[in-house]
């Protein structure tokens, strides 16, 4: 099945990585603008010692406001399998079936997280084996009467393979600048069977870089002479024009900003959500 197939007219939505980087007063009024503002998703990333734990601030967060949460996401080499599903599913059912488990095998540099905590650094296929063994767990938790969305972050072919079996999203782990051919080659070599969501992780706005989304160094100038997919532009209708065409030749319809430009982003969210 092509990549677009269906997936260029699945309607849009958009979500956004939400961390607590200025105390918890301004985070709460950060999640209420958001609120009203037409996105679909407060998303919270997994990073011991920069900020709370995920699960107890996305419990807050779902308090705040109506719209759904979700990780932005795991890092299962350092969480034991059922005790990540446990915590899923536990957000699942504490917030009404507004939770979505977002989970990888690990950001840029998880080795030497692992050494710190004196954990085993796996082998790529165990680390997507073990992305499995926490599926597996949710769905005998969620049992027949839940289903708790599943987005997966993926690189290599093997956890391309297993995403395309039990993922509900997808979102694809790209050098951010890496050109908009090479990510839409990579995006199209996807076997795309059930038609899953994808998502697209975009954290460059004009010359904002989102937090906790890309590494400090990274160079905005060359993300934009790449006519890099982590690039959108600031201005709304431009960003609007982009949105669109990457649905219609891509198949992306979730799209994730940081909070520092969902404001910045409004409008477009406003105008396009659920089209």
């Amino acid at each position: 099945m092509s990549v677009t197939s269906r997936s260029a007219t699945r309607p849009l939505r958009f979500g956004v990585v939400a961390p607590i980087t200025r105390g918890v007063a301004t985070w709460r009024d950060q999640l209420r603008r958001l609120a009203d503002s037409g996105y679909s998703t407060i998303l919270m990333p997994d990073v011991p010692q920069w900020q709370p734990a995920p699960g107890p601030a996305l419990a807050v967060a779902a308090t705040l406001t109506d719209l759904r949460v979700g990780t932005w996401v795991y890092a299962s080499p350092v969480r034991p399998a059922w005790t990540t599903a446990w915590e899923a599913h536990s957000l699942s059912v504490l917030t009404n079936g507004r939770f979505e488990m977002g989970i990888g095998t690990g950001r840029l540099g998880i080795a030497e997280q692992l050494r710190e905590l004196g954990l085993p650094i796996d082998s790529a296929s165990r680390r997507s084996d073990h992305v499995r063994d926490v599926v597996t767990a949710l769905r005998q938790l969620d049992g027949a009467d839940r289903h708790t969305p599943v987005a997966m972050a993926v690189a290599g072919p093997k956890a391309q393979a297993l995403a395309a079996d039990i993922a509900d999203t997808v979102t694809f782990v790209m050098p951010q600048i890496e050109s908009r051919v090479e990510s839409t080659q990579r995006v199209r070599r996807f076997d795309n069977h059930r038609d899953v969501e994808l998502a697209l992780h975009v954290p460059v706005i004009g010359d904002s870089v989102a937090p906790f989304m890309a590494g400090p160094d990274l160079d905005t100038a060359a993300v934009r002479a790449a006519d890099s997919l982590a690039y959108l532009p600031n201005d709304p209708a431009a960003a609007a024009e982009e949105i669109q065409r990457r649905r219609e030749e891509i198949g992306f319809s979730y799209f994730v900003f940081g909070a520092d430009v969902s404001d910045a982003l409004a409008p477009v969210v406003a105008e396009l959500a659920g089209r």
